[in-house]
């Protein structure tokens, strides 16, 4: 009750208007379908990045057994209907999803591309130029199927740290069911990669999310599992990085099982503690952090979207891509859900509508994306909320199998003040991974951890947006991934800054 009470006291403030979206799939050159067969039932994803510094966010959209298609922002003006080129993307099938990140701290984004095939690292040139660089950084890649991903830079190592989960073992001839295959970690030696490193028991992982989910300086993995592989002995896992050692139920690690397919992390208590949402078929699981462990969170809070919301499907839902963020800049985590059947699946609904679960001053969620146009029944898959018009409202673009993928421009009339924090530091660590960024007004403090990882097959590097409200400016520091701290900084809302360290 304690934590309950801290949540609806910390996000009391006023209701925004509803939010509002209208679709600009047809400003897209080409519109991308996820497409393949019982390989790429899973998956989905799509990277929102920078690829030219520009300050526009660009997209990489995973094809399936299409090619992989990378778009460039080009639209005019904040507010301006949206305008994206072809990046001109060599052709690279199979591909599931991918990340970005500078690899080699050289200051321009790269990509983590997944796939059913080899893996492969692209180095970015900064114009959306990029090339395959997986044999020069010394990345050593089997022929998996790879379906998560997850980095962070461990401290005295020259590069980040990379993990692979890769989902069904395909070489075993007993599978699918109870085939799942294990994960596989690289850290840097010099300027390359060393052998691979083997995570056992795999449990046919879907998300990965490495994150200092204690605040004590020693970033952890989570790892979120297919339960309908591993049949059962499975579990959401939880290891140690120094030293290299999985969590167990002795040392507080609650076992949980479900079909875990996606993860999205944030405050939403405003105690600094990031919360971790699970997505799933059936419920989708909220867990609030009590510091030493995660506990589920109450029904009662709006979150478990289990069934589809609108139609006359009743059998359960599938979620997959999660992601936190203020859709109105109201000063409150908003909660956007891709769901989508895997194909054909009759124990679960074929018309499953995407979610948009807006937080109210209560801290409950409640759902508004039908009101807000979103809630189409497509099968979705990987999505990322980021503002590609540059007018500070969070646009969302939704990845969907057989079908086409959806972009939608924010249009909510009387949103809240924003503000955007860019944190950057020398190399190897350029973009600040690791870090937290805590923004304070209106007697509130907002924080949000630099991660790289999580979601669906994909995720986003670039500004941390924060909601206002009606606060015109609010005071910002950055926590570095080494525990130092910049001081206080007074910056007016409606900009994106950048805080070097």
């Amino acid at each position: 009750m304690k934590r309950r009470a801290a949540l609806i006291v910390a996000l009391a403030t006023p209701a925004a208007a509803d939010p509002a979206f209208v679709d600009r799939s047809a400003t897209l050159p080409e519109r991308v379908v996820y497409s393949g067969d019982w390989e790429h039932f899973v998956g989905g994803g799509v990277a929102v990045f920078d690829c030219n510094g520009d300050a526009r966010p660009d997209m990489l959209a995973a094809g399936g057994t299409a090619p992989a298609r990378l778009f460039v922002n080009e639209t005019p003006a904040p507010g301006a209907a949206f305008a994206f080129r072809d990046g001109g993307l060599a052709d690279i099938t199979g591909a599931t999803g991918a990340y970005p990140l500078d690899l080699d701290g050289d200051g321009n984004l790269d990509l983590a591309v997944l796939r059913v095939g080899p893996d492969l690292l692209l180095k970015g040139d900064g114009t959306c130029g990029f090339r395959d660089a997986t044999a020069e950084w010394g990345l050593v890649t089997g022929d998996r199927w790879t379906t998560a991903f997850t980095a962070t830079w461990e401290r005295g190592r020259t590069g980040p740290t990379l993990v692979f989960g890769h989902y069904v073992d395909r070489a075993n001839p007993a599978g699918p069911f109870e085939a799942c295959d294990t994960n596989t970690l690289y850290r840097p030696e010099g300027d390359r990669y060393g052998a691979p490193i083997t995570l056992e028991p795999g449990f046919c992982a879907l998300s990965m999310l490495i994150s200092d989910w204690q605040r004590k300086g020693t970033p952890e993995l989570r790892i979120s599992n297919d339960r309908h592989y591993y049949v059962r002995g499975g579990y959401e896992q939880m290891w140690r990085l120094d030293p290299l050692a999985e969590r167990t139920e002795a040392d507080g690690w609650r076992k949980v099982s479900l079909w875990g397919m996606g993860i999205a992390s944030a405050d939403l208590t405003g105690d600094g503690l990031p919360e971790v949402m699970l997505t799933s078929m059936g419920d989708q699981l909220l867990e609030i952090n009590a510091g030493d462990r995660m506990e589920p969170a109450p029904y009662s809070i709006g979150t478990y979207a289990q069934r589809p919301f609108v139609g006359d499907d009743g059998r359960p839902s599938t979620g997959w891509h999660a992601e936190f963020g203020d859709v109105d800049n109201d000063g409150r985590l908003d909660l956007f859900i891709a769901k989508g059947n895997v194909d054909q699946m009759p124990s679960n609904a074929i018309h499953d509508p995407n979610n948009l679960l807006m937080q109210g001053p209560d801290g409950t969620f409640m759902e508004k994306a039908d009101v807000a146009g979103v809630a189409t029944a497509e099968r979705a898959r990987g999505a990322a909320l980021a503002d590609f018009d540059g007018d500070g409202r969070l646009d969302l673009v939704v990845m969907n199998r057989r079908a086409p993928m959806e972009l939608w421009q924010n249009v909510t009339e009387d949103a809240g003040n924003w503000i955007a924090i860019e944190p950057r530091m020398d190399a190897p660590n350029t973009r600040a991974v690791g870090a937290w960024v805590e923004v304070r007004a209106g007697g509130r403090t907002q924080t949000r951890e630099v991660t790289v990882g999580g979601g669906h097959a994909g995720g986003q590097a670039g500004p941390v947006h924060f909601g206002l409200g009606a606060e015109p400016a609010a005071e910002v520091r950055v926590i570095w991934p080494d525990g130092t701290a910049t001081g206080w900084q007074h910056l007016d809302a409606g900009r994106i800054a950048r805080i070097d360290r």
